[in-house]
């Protein structure tokens, strides 16, 4: 956990000062709280909560959380990955690689947002995602790995890997959850080996909406043969469910 150890000093020696308003710095201080966390850089909090679509109700913050939330996914999956490794010491790299999938998917990180409560701290503006719950489930999980990109830069490596031991990877592993596949992905591509096709290509049909509220529509292709589509928030969603819906198809035709 030592090998990033300096970045977030590096940081805050460059950070650019930003203002946080009222409104936002009490959703900080109950977060703050929450969290037993003393906030060396209340901004970078305040930017792990922001939803692009606020940016429309105010000038201080002048970035959404995406690049918070890059960082966290990579922090994230590298964190899990070390304590699946130490943990599951008899365990090979197939049974490794899809814990740590199942630990870090959508899903699951929604979940832990709703554990944590996410939702009461966010900034969004609800005229636009209108509290659709494909669009906050979305939401809150990208929220989630921005909070542990923040959270890593203020606090360093090894907050952020008790942050996630405590809200997501306990509550998987307790829980059995983790031995759940949820890769439809990687089923329908083992699947597809199995009865010698080709392996699925995932078509792009459309891409429409801001892009704080974009939905993909995506066609998997096999054998240049249409079969399941997916609607999603982004490109992963929609894939997993259009690899989902497939996998059902090729059950029902198999009956």
């Amino acid at each position: 956990m030592k090998l990033f150890a300096n970045l977030f000093t590096a940081f805050k020696k460059n950070r650019k000062i930003e203002n946080v308003s009222e409104y936002e710095t009490n959703k900080l201080n109950i977060l703050s709280k929450k969290l037993k966390l003393q906030f060396n850089n209340p901004i970078l909090f305040a930017k792990a909560l922001t939803h692009r679509s606020y940016l429309e109700r105010t000038t201080e913050l002048n970035k959404s959380n995406e690049r918070l939330e890059f960082l966290g996914d990579a922090v994230l999956g590298m964190i899990v990955a070390e304590i699946l490794f130490t943990k599951f010491k008899d365990e090979d790299e197939g049974f490794l690689t899809k814990t740590r999938s199942h630990i870090v998917d959508r899903n699951a990180l929604y979940d832990s947002a709703e554990r944590l409560q996410l939702k009461k701290y966010l900034l969004y503006d609800s005229r636009f995602i209108k509290d659709s719950e494909v669009g906050i489930k979305t939401i809150l999980a990208d929220c989630l790995e921005a909070l542990i990109g923040a959270i890593y830069l203020d606090q360093g490596i090894d907050a952020a890997e008790k942050f996630i031991i405590k809200w997501l990877v306990k509550p998987n592993l307790e829980s059995g959850n983790y031995q759940v596949d949820n890769n439809f992905k990687g089923q329908l591509l083992e699947y597809t080996h199995s009865i010698k096709l080709s392996s699925p290509e995932y078509v792009i049909v459309s891409s429409k909406g801001p892009d704080h509220n974009k939905e993909f529509i995506i066609e998997v292709h096999i054998d240049k043969i249409t079969h399941g589509i997916g609607r999603g928030r982004n490109k992963k969603g929609a894939e997993q469910e259009a690899a989902k819906n497939t996998l059902l198809e090729f059950k029902d035709n198999s009956k």
